[in-house]
Order: structure tokens, then C-alpha cells, then sequence
């Protein structure tokens, strides 16, 4: 059994902050931004109203009409997602409450920024099985609900947004995933982390600035492993499935630092044209990147069918994924 992906769906809120506008909460400027991480702006909830559920709620809902689809066509919803407004029910509970997929199965996955990677992976391996016909993936986070403004090493990389993709059982076995990996290293989970009490704190982080409850992050050491991290997983890929940078249509990247991005492109080889940029409008987003990015490049008509596709991300954990596609 092959796996389709029927329709893509992504949300992100209407404020932008931009790089200027950090410039009056914290000490930096708009040119020291876009010189270290490529990023200009990037999109943040307004909490009355918005935040993890909404966003990932409404790039499901947008995914499902994509594919022609209702709520009560999925036997399954999973969220990727480290920013749960609550940690029982999950986001993806109430996202399928809320879309009509009861009695389906819902659950969320916590591998920060590589979760809708992960979340794909599982979605794929569970309708492979044949237990599930029909499954809606979301990934999404939003970071500024667990960002100190009032720290720079943070408060200039990340966004928020969700992207989706609902799957569904194909006859043609070649169709959907053809390889995977899903990994991590907990042994130094330390460059990066949201502790939410004193006793979780590593004694040589205490004089931390950065408040409980909000992501902390050691930029040097989440640099290196992304940079050697990125482009070991996609010569892995390219490896494991016999295929050339010229074969994928595309690369989709975590939205992570332009400069990890651009080191995956020069040492892996990638034709720069292939792999996708939106970081400059909307920042890390954590687990929302690469759905997001996904659902961009779809709707644009830049996904086409029978040509493989690459999804590649790494985060906090430390964790890392990638998924090489035939659409």
C-alpha cells in the first residue's frame, strides 16, 4: 500500500514583528539580525485569541479542504508540536473534537522543531500498516508564548505558525515515503531547553538571565550540530535511496538560520534553487517550518507528482529527521 499526500494547509498570524521592532525591546538593529540569521520579520500570536491549537486547528482545516475532505473522513490526528497550551488534552484531541474527527485517534509528538517531520514519518508507517486509511498531520508552535523578549540570543530567531498535510491510502505502493530516519542524542539536551523549575536547570546554567517557563539556548553549540547534524542526515537520504541533489524536486529545510542552510547547500552540493526560503518572513518556527514551508511550495505548484521529495529538520532533544517522499 502507498501512501498520497491529498491537500496541504498552513496558518500563521497577522502581526509582524519585525526586526525594527526588536530593536526597541532589546539591544540590536535589523541589519546585526539579518546578517547572523537571514530572518527581516516573523509572525507572532496575539494571545486573546490565538496560539497552538488555533494555528494548527486551521492549517488541518485548510489541508482537509484542500483534499475535499471532512474532519469525519480521518482516522487519526497527530501534532507536532513543544508548545501545548496544556499538556492533557493534547492539541491534537482538541483540534479533532473541534473538526469532527471523533472517534478517531489523536495524540501529540514532542520533538521540537523536527516534530512535523516525525509526525509525518509515523503517519506514513501507521497507513503502511493498513490500520489506518486516512491521517491529518499538523506541526506547529507557537514560540512566542515561551520567548523573554527581554533577551536577544532568543527573541530575534522565532516565530509562530502551523503547516498540515492529510494522507491518505494509495493503491500504488510507490507512492509516499521511501525512506526515513528518525533520530536524537539525549545524552546533552542542555543547548537547548524550556525548564519550568529551579531543580531542572543544570548547575552551570543558574545565572541564566532567561525566566522559567521560556526557552533557553546556547546559540554556539546548536549551531555546530545543526550545521554537522543537516548535512550527515541528507547524505544519509541521498545515500539510502540512490539519489542525486538533480533527482528531488525538492529539499525542504527546517526554517532554522540561514547560515545552517546555506552550509547544507555547499557542502551537500544542493542547486540553491531547490531548496525552499521563507525564514526572512517568518523566523524560526519550530515544529510549524517545515509544514509550512511544504504547504507554500504546494499550493505554488513546485511539489509535482512522481518526482521524490526531501523533508529535513533538527531540534531541541537533541533530535533530527528526514523523509524522502514520492508525491
Amino acid at each position: 500500500m502507498g501512501v498520497r499526500i491529498a491537500g496541504t494547509g498552513s496558518a500563521v498570524p497577522e502581526r509582524r514583528l519585525t526586526n525594527d521592532d526588536l530593536s526597541r525591546m532589546v539591544e540590536t538593529s535589523d541589519e546585526w539580525i539579518v546578517q547572523r540569521t537571514g530572518i527581516r520579520e516573523r509572525r507572532v500570536c496575539d494571545p486573546s485569541r490565538e496560539g497552538t491549537f488555533t494555528l494548527n486547528r486551521d492549517a488541518l482545516r485548510r489541508a482537509l479542504e484542500a483534499a475535499g475532505m471532512q474532519g469525519s473522513d480521518l482516522d487519526l490526528v497527530i501534532v507536532g508540536t513543544c508548545t501545548q497550551e496544556m499538556s492533557c488534552p493534547s492539541v491534537a484531541c482538541r483540534i479533532a473534537g473541534e473538526l469532527g474527527v471523533t472517534p478517531g485517534g489523536a495524540f501529540d509528538v514532542v520533538a521540537a522543531c523536527s516534530g512535523f517531520v516525525y509526525a509525518m514519518n509515523v503517519a506514513d508507517s501507521l497507513i503502511r500498516s493498513g490500520r489506518f486509511r486516512s491521517i491529518g498531520v499538523c506541526g506547529g508552535d507557537a514560540m512566542s508564548t515561551i520567548i523573554d523578549y527581554q533577551e536577544r540570543s532568543v527573541s530575534i530567531l522565532f516565530g509562530d505558525a502551523a503547516g498540515a498535510a492529510v494522507l491518505v491510502a494509495d493503491p500504488d505502493p510507490r507512492r509516499g515515503c521511501i525512506h526515513q530516519q528518525l533520530g536524537s542524542d539525549g545524552r546533552d539536551w542542555t543547548p537547548l531547553y524550556i525548564p519550568r523549575r529551579l531543580q531542572e536547570v543544570p548547575e552551570a546554567d543558574r545565572d541564566n538571565p532567561i525566566r522559567m517557563g521560556n526557552l533557553r539556548m546556547n546559540g554556539r553549540e546548536v549551531f555546530k550540530f545543526a550545521v554537522s547534524r543537516f548535512r550527515q542526515v541528507i547524505e544519509d537520504a541521498l545515500q539510502a535511496t540512490q539519489l542525486t541533489p538533480a533527482d528531488l524536486s525538492q529539499v525542504i529545510c527546517h526554517q532554522s538560520n540561514i547560515r545552517i542552510i546555506e552550509s547544507a547547500i555547499e557542502k551537500v552540493g544542493l542547486p540553491p534553487e531547490k531548496v525552499y526560503i521563507n525564514i526572512d518572513r517568518f523566523g524560526n518556527s519550530s515544529a510549524g517550518s517545515v509544514g509550512l514551508c511544504l504547504d507554500q511550495l504546494w499550493r505554488a505548484g513546485k511539489v509535482p507528482a512522481g518526482k521524490p521529495m526531501m523533508m529535513v529538520a533538527f531540534g531541541g532533544g537533541m533530535t533530527w529527521a528526514s523523509s524522502v517522499w514520492t508525491v
